[in-house]
């Protein structure tokens, strides 16, 4: 592996660990203040990520952690049913809990992996699987560059679902920082499928 194909590799699991986080929970103080000093250009200017990170950067430096707080809430915290739901069985089966959560914990045995039992989210959560790919690309221990394993699980358990996932924010009057979110998450997916779609080719 060259180096800068190591750096491009480091750059693709850090973008998947930043969504991992933000899907996760309200940005904190600390995040809010990285992204005051964050560059806005994507890593290649003119790139088709560009336009979605600088809007990320423009909505997380408009963000306080109340406000953050708040928008969290409205859309993922619900009273009873929350007005989106981040898990895949949802988009893939129409229940949360269903059999796309079992196939992924299979996956996850294979891989060696196993929920924290610390976390409330269910291991089909959004940040969750895309904490995997980080974990994948760069995780300790992993194989580097073992494209065909990240290609398999990105197929089965990231690509079918982060279309409507992401839609279904975008279409909530109370998204503000999270339709940036969603925007480039989905932007970042479809770069990664045509990514895996040239290897397979």
């Amino acid at each position: 592996m060259t180096t800068e194909t190591f750096s491009e590799e480091i750059a693709r699991a850090e973008l998947y660990g930043l969504l991992a986080r933000l899907w996760l929970a309200p940005p904190d103080e600390g995040l809010l203040a990285q992204f005051q000093h964050a560059v806005t250009e994507a890593p290649e200017p003119g790139s088709f990520l560009e336009g979605p990170w600088q809007d990320l950067v423009a909505q997380m430096r408009a963000t306080t952690p109340a406000s953050g707080q708040e928008e969290f809430a409205a859309l993922f915290q619900g009273v009873g049913k929350p007005e989106v739901f981040a898990y895949a069985s949802f988009y893939l089966a129409g229940f949360v809990n269903e059999k796309p959560l079992a196939r992924l914990r299979e996956d996850l045995a294979a891989l060696g992996l196993t929920r924290d039992a610390a976390q409330f989210e269910t291991e089909d959560h959004v940040s969750y699987v895309l904490e995997v790919m980080r974990y994948l690309i760069a995780g300790e221990g992993v194989a580097a560059g073992d494209l065909a394993r990240q290609r398999r699980f990105f197929r089965a358990h990231v690509q079918p679902w982060i279309e409507p996932l992401c839609q279904a924010v975008d279409a909530q009057s109370a998204a503000r920082l999270w339709r940036a979110i969603a925007a480039m998450t989905l932007a970042f997916v479809q770069v990664e499928t045509q990514a895996f779609d040239l290897i397979e080719t």
